[in-house]
């Protein structure tokens, strides 16, 4: 197994780095973490829900990691490391784990790197083989740059900042401190910028300016973000991008905003902070979204959002109750047309309410 630790830590220790309360056997020790259903004997794993109990009580986990409302869920004898936000405790210890079985190496440039002599490179940070340092840059302490990714000219990259394998970080552009960027990432591309002319065809507008991130920022493997036309593109503290999202130019996402795989935000949108928006999801370009909104998955927003809600729909967009309500209806618009014609035939004399024919309905009488 990829996370196992060359040597067992106690629960003792593991207590210790979580800040948790032990219950148990503090001696006892484990070598890896694991989901309930593939925990063994030198596992550790976490349970959030009452509706885990069973998965518990099956598991060969040696030792659990539970809120106190939970404790009572599982086995008299179980070794607990008691937490109030159980899914954050893992989070937290699953960090220490990798730590421990993925060390960051030695700071360095490697062997084929290509770092330009008017570059500045930190002493502590890590240049993998083929990565190109252009002129003017700067790598911050303890960076990672790695292999083949391209750091373009007058780029910064910020302190404890990893770029995987192939990421371009065009020139200019900035990351702030502990962020990540997963590979195939492209940073400061030219946003989608034409003016038409006349009789038809294209000329091409110069994107003049940056792409700005922010610290502790995560963006995921494949996605774009272009720089500004004139202004720069913005992405503020916090912020989590996932794989492949296309984020043009101009736009400015506020802190802790989480943006889902696929996700298209079009050009010069301003996203508020803490917003959530759910995959596949399009953003109309020039448009407003407010702090704490949420937007579900493959909605499209079309227009400015001012109250923080729950949004879903293609089009148009709206609360998400609102949007149940509407979508019941549409389901119901077959045979609600049905009803709805025969009804004006029967105003006009041509049918009864029920379909049948005025005729009809005088046979019915006459036979009774």
């Amino acid at each position: 197994m990829k996370r196992t630790l060359h040597s067992p830590v106690s629960l003792a220790e593991l207590a210790s780095v979580l800040g948790a309360e032990l219950r148990g056997d503090p001696t006892v020790t484990v070598r890896r973490l694991a989901s309930l259903r593939k925990a063994d004997s030198e596992s550790i794993s976490f349970l959030v829900r009452a509706q885990q109990r069973e998965a518990a009580h099956a598991s060969h986990a040696v030792a659990y990691i539970v809120s106190p409302k939970l404790v009572d869920d599982l086995p008299a004898d179980a070794n607990l490391l008691i937490d109030p936000d159980p899914y954050g405790a893992y989070a937290r210890l699953a960090q220490w784990f990798d730590a421990q079985v993925n060390p960051r190496p030695a700071g360095g440039i490697a062997p084929g790197a290509h770092v330009h002599p008017d570059a500045t490179v930190a002493a502590t940070a890590v240049i993998e083989t083929g990565a190109v340092i252009g002129a003017h840059a700067v790598i911050g302490d303890q960076a990672w740059i790695g292999a083949n990714t391209v750091v373009g000219a007058g780029a910064h990259v910020g302190a404890r900042t990893r770029l995987h394998a192939n990421v371009s970080l065009g020139d200019d552009c900035s990351v702030g401190d502990d962020s990540l960027i997963h590979s195939g990432a492209v940073i400061g591309a030219d946003g989608f910028g034409f003016a038409p002319k006349k009789g038809g065809g294209w000329i091409k507008i110069p994107q003049l300016g940056a792409v700005v991130i922010g610290n502790q920022v995560e963006i995921g493997a494949c996605t774009c973000i272009d720089r500004g036309a004139l202004d720069d593109t913005v992405i503020e503290d916090g912020v989590k991008i996932d794989n492949l999202v296309q984020i043009a130019h101009n736009v400015r996402i506020g802190a802790d905003t989480a943006i889902a795989a696929c996700a298209g935000i079009a050009g010069s949108a301003v996203i508020g902070k803490r917003v959530q928006i759910g995959g596949a999801s399009g953003i109309f370009g020039h448009i407003h979204i407010c702090d704490d909104a949420a937007v579900s998955t493959m909605t499209l927003i079309s227009k400015s959002i001012t109250k923080p809600a729950f949004y879903s729909g293609i089009f148009p967009s709206m609360e998400n109750a609102a949007w149940e309500r509407a979508a019941a209806v549409v389901r119901q618009l077959p045979d609600m047309r049905r009803r709805l014609r025969r009804m004006e035939q029967a105003l006009a004399g041509d049918a009864t309410p029920d379909g049948t024919g005025e005729a009809g309905a005088a046979s019915s009488q006459a036979d009774q």
